[in-house]
C-alpha cells in the first residue's frame, strides 16, 4: 500500500478552510497513488485550545457537514484521510480526536487522544479509554496523537494486536527530540511502519516543524517533508 504523511499550516478557528486544504492534499495524493493520507493534530482547527474552549462553533460531530468536502475528496481519489480536531463525545468536553474517512467516504474509525498533554489540552478535551484501530486492504492500523507517543505502551499493543502501521498525528516544532528519540524508536522496537501527519506554520505553542514522513521497521527514515513546504510524501507500507 501506498501511505502518505501531509503537512500544511492550518488557518486557525476556520474549519472550513482547514477543510478544503485538507480535502486538496486528499486528492493529489490519491492521484500520486496513496491509498491513505494522515494529517497533523488538531488539522481541521489549528492547534488552538483558547479558541476552542472560546468557540463551541469549532466542536465538531463525527458527522458533521463540514467534513463533506473531504468525505467527496476520499470518494474521488479512492484514498482515506486521517484528519484530527476537537469532536464531540458523551461529556461535556469534546474528545481529541481522530477521524479515519475511508475511500468510500465512511468513518472507518474513531480515536480521542489518551494522553493529553499539559494543562491547556486537559482543561479542553476529554481523554480517552480506548487504542484506536481499523483495518483498509488487508492491512491492520493503529492510532495515536502526538503526546501519546512518548508511551511505548501504545505501540506495544498495537503490533501485540497484529497492526503492521501506526498512524501518529502530531503537533511538533522543528526543535522537539521525538523526530530523533519516539518515532523511529517505535517503529524500531515493534517493527511497525511509524506515519507522521505534522504542522508548519504558528500555533498556540509554537511554529510547526514539519518533517512529516514515514519510517520503516527498521527505525529508518523512508520520507521526511521536510521543514518548510506543505504537502505529503510517500513510501510503500505493508
Amino acid at each position: 500500500m501506498m501511505l502518505a504523511a501531509a503537512q500544511f499550516t492550518p488557518v486557525s478557528g476556520d474549519v472550513d478552510a482547514n477543510v478544503r486544504t485538507i480535502a486538496g492534499l486528499v486528492r493529489e495524493a490519491g492521484a500520486a497513488g496513496a491509498r491513505l493520507v494522515v494529517f497533523a493534530e488538531l488539522s481541521l482547527t489549528g492547534y488552538e485550545t483558547a479558541l476552542i474552549r472560546e468557540d463551541p462553533a469549532l466542536i465538531l460531530t463525527e458527522d458533521d457537514p463540514r467534513l463533506a468536502p473531504v468525505r467527496a475528496a476520499c470518494r474521488a481519489a479512492g484514498t482515506a484521510a486521517v484528519v484530527n480536531g476537537p469532536v464531540r463525545g458523551g461529556g461535556s468536553r469534546p474528545g481529541l480526536t481522530t477521524l479515519v474517512i475511508g475511500p468510500d467516504g465512511s468513518t472507518l474509525a474513531r480515536y480521542d487522544k489518551r494522553h493529553l498533554f499539559h494543562g491547556d489540552e486537559q482543561e479542553t478535551f476529554a481523554a480517552g479509554t480506548a487504542d484506536g484501530r481499523f483495518a483498509l486492504d488487508g492491512l491492520r492500523f493503529a492510532l495515536a496523537t502526538c503526546y501519546d507517543n512518548r508511551f511505548p505502551e501504545l505501540a506495544e499493543r498495537a503490533a501485540a494486536d497484529g497492526c503492521s502501521v501506526y498512524l501518529a498525528s502530531s503537533m511538533l516544532d522543528a526543535g522537539n527530540d521525538s523526530f530523533e528519540t519516539v518515532y523511529p524508536v517505535r517503529a524500531r522496537d515493534f517493527g511497525l511502519y511509524v506515519a507522521l501527519g505534522n504542522s508548519l506554520g504558528p500555533s498556540e505553542v509554537g511554529e510547526g516543524g514539519g518533517m512529516a514522513g514515514i519510517w520503516g521497521p527498521d527505525g529508518g527514515r523512508l520520507a521526511d517533508a521536510g521543514t518548510e513546504k506543505p504537502g505529503f510524501v510517500l513510501a510503500e507500507v505493508g
